[in-house]
């Protein structure tokens, strides 16, 4: 590299971390933003932001009302952003995540979809342990009695929640299986409060399950995370420290496909689950 593109480079970045700052500042209006007002927010100077404006409205990245002179987001956004979603691969992408889980819990980490209103496993990493999950890749499993199912019914639409109820029923597999929509719904409630569901030994006895929900950039469910664990190895009062580790890895996740909306967290001292 020369001098000059040494020398040149620190300005570069300046530039650069400057459009950034317009571009996230316009997203997070709530209507077209006019010029003074974004040059104060990034904290610039009113020619400045122009020029930074005018470079951006060449690419088509912002997009001047000529009426008004105010600034929305550009199609060239969209476009990038549709290319981005269609490459995006949630078992890639999770990987890294599930491998981190692995090694904080030292439990069975599961990665998971809705598919037909059943879940379906994508990915799941074992530890060194005698006693196993009997999951398997490309298994399928019940929404309504899984942590995965239920993390993910619980951010779908209450319509979409009644036709996979309707579609699949609410079979019992134990004598904690939930069987009816009512108690269901209340669960799920809880779900989207606390941030993270529990498998209390519904789908098998002996088995418990702590699951989070993967999001992406319009708050709709991409996936799920899970970790599950004979009950000796999970009971009841480490529910809450697992579900820590579980939320964390579907928060991050949830945040690199775009989602960028509140996140429940779970108050200290809550109940993590009742029995029966």
């Amino acid at each position: 590299m020369s001098e000059s593109e040494t020398k040149a480079s620190p300005y570069k970045i300046q530039v650069l971390d400057r459009a950034v700052a317009i571009i996230s500042a316009i997203a997070e209006s709530r209507s077209d933003a006019g010029l003074a007002e974004l040059a104060e927010t990034v904290k610039l100077h009113k020619s400045t932001a122009h020029r930074i404006l005018m470079i951006l409205e060449g690419y088509r990245i912002v997009d001047r009302d000529p009426q008004t002179g105010r600034y929305r987001l550009g199609l060239r956004l969209f476009e990038l952003g549709t290319i981005a979603i269609a490459s995006f691969n949630i078992r890639e992408r999770a990987r890294r995540h599930l491998e981190r889980l692995l090694y904080e819990v030292d439990e069975t980490v599961h990665l998971c979809v809705l598919d037909g209103g059943e879940v379906m496993y994508l990915d799941k990493y074992e530890p060194s342990r005698s006693v196993r999950m009997a999951s398997r890749i490309g298994r399928r499993n019940p929404a309504h009695c899984t942590a995965v199912g239920k993390a993910m019914l619980a951010w779908l639409p209450e319509r979409e929640v009644d036709e996979i109820l309707q579609k699949h029923g609410l079979q019992r597999l134990t004598r904690n299986t939930i069987t009816t929509p009512a108690e269901l719904k209340i669960e799920l409630k809880t779900i989207r409060s606390r941030g993270y569901s529990i498998d209390n030994e519904e789908v098998e006895e002996g088995v418990r399950c702590v699951g989070a929900a993967v999001l992406d950039h319009a708050g709709r469910v991409l996936g799920a995370i899970s970790i599950s664990a004979p009950s000796f190895r999970m009971p009841a009062e480490k529910v809450e420290i697992v579900a820590v580790s579980v939320c964390r890895a579907a928060k991050v996740l949830s945040e690199e496909s775009g989602y960028r909306g509140p996140w429940p967290t779970q108050p200290a001292g809550t109940p993590a689950l009742t029995s029966g």
